[in-house]
C-alpha cells in the first residue's frame, strides 16, 4: 500500500469491470476505502449481478485494502444518493467520486430508438449528475472533494453512436461548469477520455469491422483495434488516482486524454478563424462572399456512401 490517499474514501461507479475496476483497485493500493458501485448488467444495461462488484471487493481486501460493494443504478437521484450514502455509512466520510459508469447502445442514427437514446443519457449524463449531485452537498460542508468524471474520445465524434457521443462531449461541458461552482470550496471536478480495451470497446463489431476494412486494404481500423487490445483498462488508473492528490489540488475544470502509453491535456476551445464585420452584423449576401475564406480547407468528415 503506497498510502498517497490514506484515509480518504473514494465512490467509483462501473467498478465491477474494465476501467472502473483499474481505478478502484489503484485506489484502494493507495490507501483509500473504496465504494465498488456496479449494477452488474450487460454492456447494454440490461440485467443485473452483484457477482462483479464482490468481486472486486473481494481483490481488494485480499490485498489488505478497504471495500464495500454497492448495486444500485446510478440513472436516478435515489440510486446515486444511496451510493453517496454507503460510503457514509460503511466509512464515515467521502473525498473521492470517479463517474465510470457506463452502457452501449450503438446504432446508426437513422436506426436509433428513444430507448436507445434514452437509457444511454439517464446512465452516463444523468448517471453523472445524480453521483456528483449527492457528493457535491457534502464536499461543499467540507471545502474539499475531488470529481472525476469519464468522458470519451467518441465525444469527438464517431461514426453510430449518436446517443453515446451526446452524453460523452455533454460530460465535458458538465465538467466545466460543476468546477466553476464547486472549485471555490476547494473541491476539483475534472475530466479524462480514456483509451483502452474494454468489454465495451473491443467489441465483435469492431473486429468484424476491422477484418472488412482490412481487406480492401483499409488498415487504420485494425491498427486502432490492435492498440486497444495492448492497452489495458487499469493503464487509466494512474491518471484518475493523481488527479485526487494533493498535487493536483490546483488542477479543476481540465480534459485529460489517457490513452495507453500518452496522457494529454486538451487546450481550452476557442476560435481559430475569425470574420469581423465593422457594420456590426452579416447578411447572408456578405457571408457569401466571406465565408470561403475562412472555411476553404474543411473536408466532409463523412464521404458519399453508396
Amino acid at each position: 500500500m503506497a498510502g498517497r490517499l490514506e484515509g480518504k474514501v473514494a465512490v467509483v461507479t462501473g467498478a465491477g469491470r474494465g476501467i472502473g475496476r483499474g481505478e478502484a483497485l489503484l485506489l484502494a493500493q493507495e490507501g483509500a476505502a473504496v465504494v465498488v458501485n456496479d449494477i452488474g448488467g450487460a454492456t447494454d444495461g440490461t440485467g443485473q449481478s452483484s457477482s462483479p462488484a464482490d468481486e472486486v471487493v473481494a481483490e481488494i481486501r485480499a490485498a489488505g485494502g478497504r471495500a464495500v460493494a454497492n448495486y444500485d443504478t446510478v440513472a436516478t437521484m435515489e440510486g446515486g444518493q444511496r451510493i453517496v450514502q454507503t460510503a457514509l455509512g460503511s466509512f464515515g466520510r467521502l473525498d473521492i467520486v470517479v463517474n465510470n459508469a457506463g452502457i452501449l447502445r450503438d446504432r446508426m442514427f437513422h436506426n436509433m430508438t428513444e430507448e436507445d437514446w434514452d437509457a444511454v443519457v439517464a446512465v452516463h449524463l444523468k448517471g453523472h449528475f445524480a453521483v456528483s449531485r449527492a457528493a457535491a452537498v457534502i464536499f461543499r460542508e467540507q471545502r474539499s472533494g475531488r470529481i472525476v468524471n469519464t468522458s470519451s474520445l467518441s465525444g469527438l465524434g464517431w461514426m453510430g453512436q449518436a446517443n453515446y457521443s451526446t452524453v460523452k462531449e455533454g460530460i465535458v461541458g458538465f465538467t466545466r461548469t460543476v468546477a466553476r461552482d464547486l472549485g471555490g470550496y476547494g473541491v476539483t471536478v475534472n475530466a479524462i477520455r480514456p483509451g483502452a480495451g474494454t468489454r465495451l470497446t473491443l467489441t465483435d463489431n469492431l473486429r468484424a469491422s476491422a477484418g472488412k476494412a482490412a481487406k480492401v486494404g483499409q488498415t487504420e481500423l485494425a491498427d486502432g483495434l490492435k492498440n486497444l487490445e495492448e492497452w489495458k483498462p487499469e493503464y487509466v488508473a494512474p491518471l484518475v488516482v493523481w488527479l485526487c492528490t494533493d498535487q493536483a489540488a490546483h488542477v479543476n475544470g481540465r480534459i485529460f486524454l489517457v490513452m495507453g502509453p500518452t496522457v494529454a491535456l486538451y487546450p481550452e476551445p476557442e476560435p481559430i478563424r475569425t470574420l469581423y464585420n465593422q457594420h456590426g452584423y452579416w447578411t447572408v449576401d456578405e457571408l457569401l462572399g466571406a465565408m470561403p475564406g475562412i472555411t476553404k480547407d474543411l473536408v466532409n468528415p463523412a464521404p458519399p456512401r453508396p
